[in-house]
């Protein structure tokens, strides 16, 4: 077993993290030990996977996922995670189940759960429904173990709801520990989320939430730039200026994405649809209201182009500390005369960054197997441990 992994290993069996049989439903209700122990074992996962080694730890099992929303690098990540692991994936295409027949939401997580270890479920869509439909699989799963219908009780993953994109977050910040060396080298630097313009309508506030909900537990100092009428969920924004308070970093709202440039470290320019957008959308939605639908669009596109100037530049990324801050974005990015005519982000910036945001995405597979792994077994350096030791090759040589 070489130092590196001997480290990670080590690193793991000291902390006393509570990740066993609970679901990862929101980065700011797991402890601080817990993201350190989730870090380090996606880390000793990409250590396995890039020396060849198996980390199969499950000889049968099945992943189960459920995407209410497209998904490209999410979904892929999730299928990539569980058969790292060993499980097999199977999607739940709600348009062929029963639940387009009126199927309860209790009753078809206990169908697709009798040989299941693991649920992700990304629900972004409506706003103040998301996670609450986690939360509602998470007690039938409980009731059915406590009746002894289910022999086990799946974990649950959050792939992304309307409140948090903890796969994203903890991906983003595994990137940062990488490119800075360490969580503790975090301390102080300010990174910026800021708006950005985008001719699409609807995104969620889930990425926004995520990183201010989770980057102000670190010591960090976090602008969140908005234009007027932009803001975020107000518990979440309350959140994050208490916990920033509790680390020693800062948190601060400004309207200008010049302000939370200067200085910054890292900046993460994106776009997202305003809270009252998504609020009026989830009742038009629920209603099955198209007309209404339609309409809310295009008032939303027609906010977004009073705001055209909040594009992440050559002359914004000049503002930053030493003009060059990390570029960070959770793709698919709106790039200026590339996917649209004008977006989130000029083409030269996407393309300086484009290797980097690409490394970026890398960590996502690893920080779900992770999920994976530490819901399921109690002591995973132990289980790590025996993987390297085994040293099973992925690829036989």
């Amino acid at each position: 077993m070489d130092g590196k992994f001997k480290n990670l290993i080590d690193e793991i069996a000291q902390i006393q993290g509570n990740l066993y049989h609970q679901d990862f439903l929101l980065t700011w209700e797991k402890s601080l030990a817990d993201i350190r122990s989730l870090l380090l074992t996606a880390e000793a996962l990409m250590e396995l996977y890039h020396q060849n080694v198996s980390a199969r730890v499950f000889q049968s099992g099945l992943a189960i996922s459920q995407f209410r929303d497209q998904s490209t690098r999410t979904r892929f990540s999730f299928s990539s995670a569980a058969n790292l692991l060993g499980l097999t994936v199977q999607d739940l295409d709600e348009g062929k189940s029963q639940i387009a027949h009126g199927e309860t939401v209790r009753e078809t997580s206990v169908m697709i759960s009798f040989l299941s270890d693991i649920i992700g479920i990304r629900d972004d869509i409506y706003l103040g429904a998301g996670n609450s439909y986690m939360r509602e699989v998470g007690s039938a799963l409980d009731e059915a173990c406590r009746e002894g219908v289910l022999a086990q009780r799946p974990g649950i993953i959050n792939l992304q709801c309307d409140i948090d994109h903890p796969t994203q977050t903890l991906a983003d910040l595994l990137f940062l520990k990488t490119r800075f060396g360490s969580l503790e080298n975090l301390r102080g630097k300010k990174i910026a989320m800021s708006w950005a313009y985008s001719p699409s309508y609807g995104k969620p506030l889930s990425v926004p939430q995520g990183i201010i909900g989770l980057m102000t537990r670190l010591g960090m100092q976090v602008d969140l730039a908005t234009p007027p009428g932009y803001d975020l969920l107000p518990e979440i924004t309350g959140l994050a200026h208490k916990q920033a308070q509790q680390s020693g970093g800062g948190f601060r709202q400004v309207d200008s994405m010049q302000e939370a440039f200067e200085s910054a470290d890292i900046v993460y320019p994106k776009s997202w649809a305003p809270m009252r957008v998504m609020q009026q959308r989830t009742v038009l939605l629920t209603a099955g209201d198209a007309t209404g639908l339609k309409k809310l669009e295009a008032e939303c596109l027609a906010d977004n182009a009073r705001f055209k100037t909040w594009e992440c530049t050559e002359q914004m990324m000049g503002l930053t500390r030493d003009r060059k801050a990390v570029y960070m974005h959770c793709l698919p990015a709106d790039i200026s005369g590339v996917s649209c005519s004008q977006g989130e982000v000029s083409a030269t910036v996407f393309e300086s960054n484009r290797t980097s945001l690409y490394k970026q995405a890398g960590f996502k597979p690893f920080i779900i197997a992770a999920m994976m792994l530490t819901n399921r077994f109690e002591n995973p350096a132990l289980i790590l441990q025996k993987l390297m030791e085994n040293r099973t090759g992925r690829i036989l040589s």
